[in-house]
C-alpha cells in the first residue's frame, strides 16, 4: 500500500570510510559510486544517488554525499533540499572532524529530522558499542537531534539493516518538504548528456512542479530551455512535484550551457542578487574558540553554489561567539538566486572549514548594516515567517507608492503572494491603493497625506506667484514635491491630490482648484491647444488618439476639449472618428460649391481633388454634405442640391 504522504529525500552525512555509501547499497540494492576513481579508492567524490523503497511502500530519493574533508563542499551541495538525514558513524571510529562539520551543516540547512547508523558493529565487541552509543547520545544532545535513533549495524552481515529501514520510515511519519511555493526552482547537481536526447540536468525540485513543455530559465546565466521529459527515480513523468529529486532533459542547451551549481527557475521570477540580509549563527566547528568579526571574508553555499562574499554583522555588533547569532548583510562577489527562508552555509576562508550559516532573510536589501526601526521590524516578522508584517514594515519605508512586483522581489518572494498579502492591508486599511492606471500602486496613508498637503501648498504657492497662469507642469510640480520620486508615482499622488479637492489636472498641467478660473481656464486652453492641431492638418487629420497626443492631451482630455469645441460650433463631428474644424469643414462646402457651378464632375475622384483631401476623407465629408443639404447623389455623382 502507498503511504499517502508525498515522496521525500534522505541525505547520508558523516566521516570518511565510515560506511555511507555501503549502507545505501544495503538499503537500496544501488552502489552510489559511479566513478571509476571512486571504486578505485573507495572513497565517495562525487555526490551519488538511490532509490530507497520504505516497508509502507513510500518512495525516497537518496543522495550520499562524500566524507572526505576535501569534498565538503560538495556534501553541502547534496544536503540542499533533504528533508530527513542518515548520519553514518563507525562504532569502531566514533565522533570525527567530518561526522561535527557535517552534522553543523545539516543543523544549519535546517534539515528537521535525523536518524544515526552506529555502522561496523561486527568489528567491536558489546561492551564498546555500548559505550558508543552513549557517547554519540551524549554528543547529539547538543544539536538539533538530540532524541534521534541510534540504529546498530552492519553492512557487511547485513545486521540492523532493516532497523535503519524502520528508524527512517518513522523519521518520514509527519515530515514536510522544507520549501513551499508554487513556482518552479531547481538548483542542478549534475549535467550530463545522452545519446539522442541531449542535456540532462539532476537536482531536488526545492519548489513548483516541473512537467514536460514547461519553459526554465538558467541562473545566472539568463539562457531559458523548454523542458523536453522529466523522469522521477529513472521513470518519465508528466508531473513531478516539489520534495523530488529529478531529471530534466533540456535540448535547447548544449552541455557546456549548464554547470552544477547552476539554478533553474521559472523564467522571469527570480533575479539573482549581490548581497542579502540574514540571521547568521557562527558555529566553531574545529574548536578553535575564536571570536567572528564582522567584515570576513567567507564562502558561502546556496543550493548547489558556492561563492565568496563578506559577512558585515548588524547594528554595530563587532563580533559573534560560538553559538552566538544576530542580524547580518551578506555581500557576494558573485550574484546568487536567492528567496526569503532559504538556507546557506558559510564556511571560513582560509583554511577552509564551516563555520556556521543560517535564513536568506530579504534578497534584494538595500547597503547598510545599522538597523531603522522598521527594517528591524520587517527581518523580525521574515525571520518568524510572518510575510504580512513584513510587507507591511516594507512598505512603510518605502518613499514613493510600491508595486507587488517590487515588493516580491525586494524580500524574494512571488508576486502573487505579496499582492496577496498587500491587497490584505489595503481592505484593513493599514496600507492605501494609490491612482487609477494599470499599475496597481500601494503606499501608506500618511506618505499620501504628506505629498497631496505638498501638492496643496506647491500649488498655492505658484499661483500667488504667478496669477494668470492656469497651472504648473507635472514634472516641476513634482520636482517641488517630490524630487526622487519617478514620475508614475508621483501622477498616482496627484490622482490622489484631485480626488481630495486639492488639485486640478488638465492635460500636462495641475493648478489649485482655489485659483480664480484656473480650472476653466486650463479647459478653454485645451480646446484651443486641439482646435489649433485641426487646424493644421486641416482635411487628413489623423485618428483621435494620435490627434490627441499631437495636441498634447490625453485620451480623456481629448475627448473632453472635443466635446466642448463640437458645442461651441467651432469643430463638427462627420463620423463617430471623424472631426474637423468648422472653417475647414466650411472650406470644403465652399471648394465643392465652386467646382461644381464651374461645372466640374460631381464624381468622388474629382470633388476629393477639389476640396485637396483623400478618397478615406472625401466619401465620410460627401455623405456629410449629403445629410445636411448641400448635396444629392444620383448614382455615382453629386449635383448640388
Amino acid at each position: 500500500m502507498n503511504a499517502p504522504a508525498p515522496d521525500l529525500v534522505l541525505g547520508t552525512a558523516g566521516h570518511i570510510d565510515h560506511g555511507k555509501s555501503s549502507l545505501v547499497l544495503a538499503l537500496t540494492g544501488t552502489d552510489p559510486d559511479r566513478l571509476a576513481e571512486e571504486k578505485k579508492r573507495g572513497i565517495t567524490i562525487e555526490l551519488g544517488f538511490a532509490q530507497l523503497k520504505l516497508p509502507n511502500g513510500r518512495a525516497m530519493g537518496v543522495v550520499d554525499v562524500p566524507g572526505h574533508e576535501r569534498f565538503v563542499r560538495q556534501m553541502i551541495a547534496g544536503s540542499t533540499g533533504i528533508d530527513v538525514a542518515l548520519l553514518v558513524i563507525a562504532a569502531d571510529d566514533g565522533i570525527m572532524p567530518q561526522t561535527i562539520e557535517h552534522v553543523a551543516v545539516l543543523q544549519t540547512l535546517g534539515v528537521p529530522r535525523c536518524v544515526v547508523a552506529l555502522t561496523k558493529t561486527d568489528l567491536v565487541d558489546e561492551e564498546w558499542l555500548a559505550f558508543m552509543k552513549d557517547e554519540v547520545r551524549a554528543w547529539l544532545a547538543e544539536t538539533p537531534y538530540a532524541d534521534a535513533a541510534i540504529i546498530p549495524v552492519s553492512n557487511r552481515t547485513g545486521e540492523g539493516v532493516e532497523d535503519v529501514r524502520a528508524a527512517i520510515q518513522e523519521a518520514c511519519a509527519g515530515a514536510n518538504h522544507l520549501r513551499a511555493g508554487s513556482q518552479l526552482r531547481m538548483p542542478v547537481d549534475r549535467v550530463f548528456t545522452i545519446k539522442g536526447a541531449g542535456t540532462v540536468v539532476t537536482g531536488t525540485l526545492w519548489s513548483g512542479t516541473a512537467s514536460p513543455g514547461q519553459n526554465v530559465e538558467v541562473l545566472p546565466q539568463g539562457r531559458t530551455s523548454r523542458i523536453r521529459s522529466v523522469q522521477m527515480h529513472g521513470s518519465d513523468v508528466q508531473a513531478a512535484p516539489a520534495g523530488n529529486r529529478v531529471a530534466l532533459n533540456l535540448p535547447d542547451l548544449a552541455k557546456d550551457d549548464l554547470h552544477p551549481g547552476d539554478f533553474l527557475a521559472e523564467p522571469g521570477t527570480l533575479a539573482p542578487s549581490d548581497r542579502f540580509d540574514a540571521r547568521l549563527t557562527y558555529l566553531d566547528t574545529i574548536g578553535r574558540g575564536k571570536p567572528f568579526p564582522t567584515g570576513t571574508r567567507v564562502h558561502i553555499a546556496h543550493g548547489t553554489r558556492e561563492v565568496l562574499g563578506r559577512v558585515l554583522l548588524a547594528d554595530g555588533q563587532d563580533h559573534l561567539k560560538p553559538g552566538e547569532s544576530c542580524y547580518a548583510q551578506i555581500r557576494l562577489e558573485e550574484p546568487l538566486p536567492l528567496s526569503t527562508g532559504d538556507r546557506f552555509i558559510m564556511r571560513t576562508y582560509s583554511p577552509v572549514s564551516v563555520a556556521g550559516g543560517g535564513m536568506v532573510l530579504q534578497a534584494h536589501p538595500r547597503r547598510r548594516t545599522n538597523l531603522q526601526a522598521g527594517e528591524q521590524e520587517q527581518l523580525n516578522a521574515l525571520e518568524h515567517g510572518d510575510l504580512q508584517t513584513a510587507i507591511e514594515a516594507l512598505v512603510r519605508q518605502q518613499a514613493a507608492p510600491t508595486t507587488a512586483e517590487e515588493t516580491a522581489r525586494s524580500i524574494g518572494i512571488e508576486e502573487a503572494v505579496a499582492l496577496q498579502c498587500l491587497d490584505s492591508a489595503a481592505r484593513a486599511r493599514r496600507l492605501v491603493e494609490v491612482g487609477s492606471g494599470a499599475q496597481r500602486l500601494f503606499s501608506t496613508q500618511a506618505l499620501v497625506q504628506r505629498t497631496v498637503s505638498a501638492i496643496d501648498r506647491t500649488l498655492i504657492g505658484f499661483h500667488a506667484q504667478n496669477p494668470k497662469a492656469v497651472g504648473m507642469g507635472r514634472a516641476e510640480l513634482a520636482q517641488a514635491c517630490a524630487p526622487k520620486m519617478d514620475a508614475s508615482r508621483f501622477g498616482a499622488l496627484v490622482d490622489e491630490a484631485v480626488r481630495a479637492g486639492k488639485a486640478v489636472s488638465v492635460g500636462n498641467l495641475v493648478g489649485h482648484p482655489s485659483a480664480m478660473g484656473a480650472a476653466q481656464a486650463a479647459k478653454d486652453q485645451e480646446a484651443d491647444q486641439l482646435l489649433a492641431e485641426m487646424l493644421r492638418v486641416g482635411v487628413t487629420p489623423p485618428p483621435l488618439k494620435y490627434l490627441f497626443e499631437q495636441a498634447g492631451l490625453g485620451q480623456n482630455e481629448g475627448r473632453q476639449a472635443l466635446t466642448a469645441l463640437v458645442r461651441s460650433g467651432r469643430a463638427q463631428r462627420i463620423t463617430e472618428e471623424l472631426f474637423l474644424a468648422a472653417s475647414t469643414l466650411a472650406g470644403c462646402e465652399e471648394a465643392i460649391r465652386a467646382h461644381l457651378n464651374a461645372g466640374g464632375e460631381g464624381t468622388v475622384a474629382a470633388l476629393k481633388d477639389a476640396m485637396g483631401t483623400t478618397r478615406k476623407f472625401a466619401v465620410p465629408l460627401l455623405e456629410y454634405f449629403d445629410a445636411h443639404g448641400v448635396t444629392k447623389r444620383d448614382g455615382d455623382t453629386r449635383t448640388l442640391a
